[in-house]
């Protein structure tokens, strides 16, 4: 889905989502939608904990408490939550750019083969390499105004509609249920990809350019550009997509997270 995603997205030549489905398939069979997968999956892990963890770690600090203050009966302001949430979108973007550009880029090729008249990229290193050597380090943090102006006040509406549900389908003084954290976690994904679609466009679109795509002066070249030739609707391309991942992906997250978090307070070394 993500790298349908990213196609409809950074390519005007798909018609509409069956249509890269078919295509893609086609072309380049089922491997094809996995482009790109294996530094995101391998990485996962570390960027989740650098958002959880830092959101975390701020919210206490803001609170001035040592504990979640859902813990201790009494709750975070919503105004601290979202603080806390746009502090770890800034850390994720820091992280993560170059996960991500290596993933745009792998994604958006097309062809089975290296080589003359095939894909330019064989593997994430290589793609990572390819850039260093064409554009330097800094190469590698291309579309990060895109990607910042995307996560930071994203992640910060990320926590807070997952808080806010959160508390509203607990009773007072109780811990979160299962079913609550789901809706939670749900809920913040679609609210906040919604959100985040269009400057997940102008993201992309900066990271294909001058690699097959389009170059772009900068964000606000490409987003007049792109208005221009496309119109408003260019930037709900993926909305859909986006939208459908979100509820069962970031449900599942926020679960793990608190199953996790409340696993580690319960054992002894914790306590002490």
């Amino acid at each position: 889905m993500d790298t349908v995603k990213v196609r409809l997205q950074t390519q005007s030549t798909y018609k509409g989502i069956f249509d890269c489905v078919v295509r893609t398939y086609t072309h380049e069979g089922f491997h094809g939608f996995f482009k790109g997968m294996a530094f995101p999956v391998l990485s996962v892990a570390v960027s989740n904990s650098v958002v959880f963890g830092s959101y975390s770690n701020v919210l206490d600090y803001i609170t001035q408490s040592q504990h979640r203050e859902r813990d201790q009966g009494s709750k975070a302001p919503l105004w601290a939550v979202f603080t806390a949430g746009c502090f770890s979108g800034v850390v994720q973007v820091l992280v993560t750019a170059p996960i991500d550009l290596v993933k745009v880029r792998l994604q958006s090729q097309i062809g089975r083969h290296s080589g003359p008249g095939g894909v330019k990229y064989r593997s994430p290193w290589h793609c990572m390499a390819v850039i260093f050597r064409e554009d330097g380090a800094r190469g590698l943090f291309r579309g990060i105004g895109a990607l910042a102006l995307r996560d930071v006040p994203c992640y910060g509406l990320y926590f807070l509609p997952y808080e806010f549900t959160c508390r509203k389908l607990t009773e007072e003084g109780k811990q979160p249920s299962t079913y609550a954290i789901l809706m939670a976690g749900g809920i913040a994904g679609v609210v906040t990809w919604s959100c985040a679609t269009p400057m997940d466009v102008v993201k992309a679109r900066l990271q294909m350019s001058g690699a097959g795509g389009r170059v772009y002066k900068g964000t606000l070249h490409c987003i007049t550009a792109s208005l221009r030739e496309e119109g408003i609707r260019v930037f709900f391309k993926g909305l859909l997509l986006n939208s459908l991942r979100a509820f069962p992906v970031n449900a599942v997250t926020f679960l793990s997270y608190e199953t996790l978090v409340r696993s580690m307070t319960a054992l002894p070394c914790a306590q002490d």
